[in-house]
C-alpha cells in the first residue's frame, strides 16, 4: 500500500523537506490588483514581504477549486498511490478543508481522506511532515490519523504582530480600534491551539517578545520547533537566543510566514510553532 500526503502552501514546510518526503503541496492563489500569483511558485515569501508595504491594492487569497484538488488526487492515483491523506489549514480559518472534502467525495480513482489540522502555518506543516514520514515507513491512513490526533494536542503556534494596519486593511479589525491600538503601542499576540484561535494584547514590542519567550519555556521540552517571521529575521534570532538552552538537539528551522497569512498579519511578525514532547 502506498499512501501519499497532500497539503496546501499555508503549511510553510521548507522545500527541501517537501521534496525529500514527496509531499504534494497545492499552492494558494494570491491576487494583487489585476495579477494572480501562485504562493511559493510565482513569488517567494521574501519578495512578498519586501513589496507588501508598497502595494496599492491590499492582497487577497483564493482557495484552489475542487477541480484542482481532484486533478491532483487523480494524478497521484496514476503514479501508483493507493490512498491519499489530504491535510490542511484549520477549518476555522479557511474553507480549504471543505473544498478538499468536496473533491474527495467526487474522486473515484483513489480513496481520499481529508484531515483538518486544526492548526496553521507549521502547526499544519509538522502534521504533514509526521504523516509523510509514517507513510514512507508503511503505516496505513488509520494508523497515521491516530498519531496526528495525539500530535495536535501537543502543537502550539504563537505570533506577535508589529502593526495593526494590515488587520485593518484586510477587514479583520475595526479602523478606529486599530488606530487607538497603534497609538497605545498595543502589540497583539495571536495563538492557535487545537482549532481554537485566540489573542492576547500587550504593550510594546519588548513585552511581546518576552511573552513569546515565557510560552516557549512553558511548552518545552520540544519534539519539534520552528521560529516564524515575516521579514523580521533579527527579532526572531533574539527569540531563538532566549531559549537556546531548551532547544532540541536537532536543526531548528527559521521560516518566513506564507503570504496567505501575511496579508492579514503584515511584515515584522515574530513567532513560533512547536510540538511538545509526549
Amino acid at each position: 500500500m502506498s499512501v501519499r500526503i497532500v497539503t496546501d502552501s499555508t503549511c510553510d514546510l521548507p522545500s527541501g523537506i517537501v521534496s525529500y518526503l514527496d509531499i504534494c503541496v497545492l499552492p494558494i492563489h494570491i491576487h494583487l490588483g489585476n495579477r494572480d500569483y501562485l504562493d511559493g511558485v510565482d513569488m517567494t515569501h521574501q519578495e512578498f514581504y519586501q513589496q507588501l508595504p508598497a502595494f496599492t491594492d491590499h492582497p487577497t487569497a483564493t482557495v484552489p477549486s475542487s477541480l484542482k484538488f481532484r486533478a491532483l488526487y487523480d494524478s497521484l492515483a496514476e503514479e501508483g498511490a493507493t490512498e491519499v491523506l489530504s491535510i490542511h489549514i484549520s477549518n476555522s480559518l479557511s474553507s480549504i478543508v471543505n473544498v478538499a472534502q468536496t473533491a474527495a467525495a467526487e474522486t473515484t480513482s483513489i480513496p481520499v481522506t481529508v484531515f483538518d489540522s486544526r492548526q496553521l502555518s507549521l502547526g499544519t506543516g509538522f502534521l504533514a511532515l509526521t504523516a509523510a514520514e509514517l507513510a514512507l515507513a508503511g503505516s496505513t491512513v488509520k494508523e497515521i490519523l491516530a498519531v496526528l490526533e495525539r500530535q495536535i494536542k501537543r502543537t502550539h503556534v504563537w505570533a506577535a504582530l508589529d502593526t495593526l494596519q494590515y488587520l485593518r486593511r484586510s477587514g479583520r479589525m475595526n479602523g478606529v480600534i486599530s488606530t487607538i491600538g497603534e497609538l497605545l503601542q498595543i502589540k497583539p499576540i495571536l495563538k492557535m491551539y487545537d482549532g481554537i484561535s485566540g489573542v492576547e494584547r500587550v504593550r510594546t514590542r519588548r513585552n511581546a517578545i518576552q511573552r513569546l519567550l515565557d510560552n516557549l519555556l512553558s511548552f518545552s521540552p520540544f519534539e519539534k520547533l520552528a521560529f516564524l517571521h515575516s521579514g523580521a529575521l533579527d527579532q526572531v534570532r533574539v527569540l531563538q537566543e532566549g531559549v537556546r538552552d531548551f532547544l532540541p538537539n536537532k536543526e531548528i528551522w527559521l521560516e518566513v510566514i506564507n503570504p496567505v497569512l501575511g496579508t492579514h498579519l503584515g511584515p515584522g511578525v515574530v513567532g513560533f510553532a512547536c510540538v511538545s514532547e509526549e
